[in-house]
């Protein structure tokens, strides 16, 4: 880091007071030294970066940083306040402030600065160093890395210095990964612990933020600062991407994660040695940087569509599971003709059990009244991060009142991701660049989007979405039983993976405008996702002799997994025997989802598993579905297993040397 700073661009008294103050007078400084030839035009890319994402990190530390178009050289500023001053960390303001600065595409330099800062950043007695210097000289040495080595211990019997140890152990390569999957339950996790232990046998220091349903914890920005290389293993959008901008990135499926994670670790390191990053090369958020937030994942355009799609279903999905239940639990209580009650606003008596089945029919069907709004706006979110929100949602709503339904939302999702990737690729003066994401690209969005429902394809959608409530209404007979086959097998094939969650998201976007067919399409999804875990771990039970420790142990945890329509919990199994596992499970979900087709069994949560049987249409045949598909998928599961081959064993020889019959 040589030459990038000198005493004249450290004050070791700042006296600002705000972050703009700071970066204010920092810059001042590369002014005056020549590195900054436009003081203001190079003070609003620093804002328009802030305004993206905060730069302070814990243990009191901002580091505001841009590339600009007015920045001579690579160049760093420090100043050091006694009051601290507010960044955005979430242990309070900063009092080591680092203002770094680099040229338009100096990709490489940029990403030098701050991979080198960061790291030292991570040791104590280097920022206590700079807490404790009085000479700005000497503190623009210790940020160098020219500190003056300590003075090396003496021979107590000759008084010479002793040599110093040159065995010290060498960095260890770090990496910070996030893991997601469309529900968040299970893939999530599986792909964080397979990747921690592929890690700790590489002897790899490895950081996870697994993104799951239960909400996710951010890595310490210090973590990701200090990180070599960057690992997202997610079948949904990354959120707040724009954390682990100018690292090396190994952008894959969260199936990836699971299934070859020393891969991910290796390719990790070859990125970090080449010296590849991430197309935000300086952390700036996707809005600036002129990509949707998945525009950069890698993969065809069927497997980015994918992601997109799943993003939004992922975020709709609580809602509709909320709005649900409620709405299932009024029916319990009241009765369906409770949907029809006045207002709890103006009717509500607490002694009532109508009135309090009422009032949780409304709040359900609020929370229902958000399914394709919400399913919009995150499909556009998917695609090109925050400023998609408002044109997403705005399409969302214009597709509820045109009566486009589940098939509007997803087609105003899309237009308002393609909207908002087509204005960001529009180059802006760099004044312009800090209201753009906030207030230019929703607005010009938010129109486009509503002059195309409105105007051009809200109608035709809106009458294929009719055409489709028609059809599931009036499935019967062998037509359900034959979708229920198709979801049954869509459901066991991968377990989880692609065919898995587009029959998912088939069943959850039919109860953004729940019908008698829609509610039959559900119950039936859930029923044929049980089945896999649960034919397995019972297979463990009756014939304990075809499975290995490992496996059995995995089949007691697969009763919960599979009570709970979990239907990963049979991944182990399929990994291990997929020619023998997967066909049993696909037979008896097709099974499953035909009993349940032709039972006329329905359901309005999308998940919940045997937990929710109380409020499921037809409980005891419900069951008695999945009860036969899980049968009839053990039976194939031991048979197929029971006709391997397995080597007699060798014959034995007694002490004199005669072979004995084994």
């Amino acid at each position: 880091m040589s030459e990038l700073i000198t005493a004249d661009l450290v004050d070791l008294d700042l006296s600002a007071e705000t972050k703009d103050a700071a970066a204010r007078s920092l810059a001042g400084r590369m002014v005056e030294a020549g590195r900054v030839t436009d003081l203001d035009g190079f003070l609003a890319d620093v804002a328009a970066r802030e305004a993206q994402m905060p730069t302070g990190l814990d243990g009191g530390i901002g580091i505001p940083h841009c590339r600009s178009e007015h920045v001579t050289e690579p160049t760093l500023a420090f100043g050091r306040s006694a009051d601290g001053i507010d960044f955005g960390a979430p242990d309070g303001p900063a009092d080591l402030v680092f203002l770094i600065a680099a040229p338009a595409g100096a990709d490489d330099d940029h990403l030098t600065i701050l991979s080198g800062l960061a790291r030292r950043l991570m040791d104590p007695g280097f920022t206590g160093a700079l807490r404790a210097e009085a000479d700005p000289g000497a503190a623009a040495a210790l940020i160098r890395g020219e500190e003056v080595p300590a003075a090396a211990p003496e021979d107590s019997a000759t008084g010479t210095p002793e040599p110093a140890d040159t065995d010290a152990a060498p960095e260890p390569f770090r990496i910070v990964a996030v893991t997601s999957c469309p529900t968040g339950i299970a893939h999530t996790y599986m792909a964080a612990e397979s990747l921690e232990a592929a890690a700790r046998a590489e002897g790899v220091v490895l950081d996870v933020e697994t993104q799951g349903s239960a909400g996710f914890e951010r890595l310490d920005p210090a973590v990701i600062a200090a990180a070599d290389a960057v690992i997202w293993a997610h079948d949904v959008d990354v959120r707040e991407k724009a954390r682990f901008g100018g690292k090396p990135v190994v952008d894959t499926g969260v199936k990836a994660g699971i299934n070859r994670p020393a891969e991910l670790i290796a390719e990790a390191r070859r990125k970090a040695e080449r010296g590849e990053i991430s197309r935000f090369a300086d952390g700036r958020d996707e809005a600036e940087a002129g990509t949707g937030g998945s525009a950069g994942a890698s993969g065809h355009f069927g497997i980015r569509l994918r992601t997109y799609l799943m993003s939004g279903v992922s975020y709709m999905v609580p809602f509709v599971a909320a709005g649900g239940l409620l709405i299932a639990l009024s029916f319990a209580i009241g009765g369906y003709e409770i949907a029809s009650a006045k207002s709890v606003a103006d009717h509500f008596v607490w002694g009532e059990a109508a009135s309090w089945a009422a009032l949780l029919n409304q709040i359900g069907t609020a929370a229902f009244g958000f399914l394709v709004p919400v399913l919009a706006g995150y499909i556009a979110y998917g695609m090109a991060d925050r400023p998609a929100l408002v044109p997403g949602f705005v399409g969302g709503a214009i597709a509820l009142t045109i009566d486009a339904g589940f098939l509007g939302g997803l087609v105003a999702g899309l237009l308002a991701g393609a909207a908002v990737m087509a204005i960001q690729r529009l180059k802006v003066h760099p004044t312009l660049r800090g209201i753009m994401p906030v207030l230019v690209i929703p607005l010009l969005a938010s129109i486009a989007v509503g002059f195309l429902m409105f105007i051009v394809v809200g109608k035709p959608i809106a009458s294929l979405q009719n055409a489709l409530t028609d059809w599931l209404n009036g499935l019967s007979g062998s037509n359900a039983v034959i979708l229920g086959v198709v979801l049954g097998l869509m459901m066991c094939f991968d377990m989880g993976g692609p065919l898995n969650k587009v029959a998912y998201a088939f069943a959850v976007g039919g109860l953004a405008d729940p019908t008698p067919g829609s509610l039959k399409v559900m119950a039936a999804v859930m029923a044929a996702g049980m089945v896999p875990p649960l034919a397995l771990a019972l297979a463990t039970t009756v014939r304990r002799g075809l499975f290995t420790a490992t496996e059995r142990e995995n089949g007691r945890a697969a009763w919960v997994l599979g009570a709970s329509f979990i239907t990963e919990g049979a991944i182990p199994f399929a990994a291990a025997d997929p020619l023998r596992v997967i066909p049993s499970v696909m037979a008896g979900g097709a099974v499953t989802g035909a009993l349940s087709m032709a039972f006329g069994c329905t359901l309005r949560a999308p998940h919940g598993g045997v937990f929710v049987v109380p409020l499921i249409g037809e409980p005891f045949l419900y069951l008695l579905a999945i009860a036969a598909g899980t049968a009839v998928s053990t039976a194939l599961v031991v048979v197929l297993k029971g006709m391997r081959r397995t080597p007699a064993p060798a014959p034995a020889e007694d002490g004199s040397g005669v072979t004995v019959a084994a």
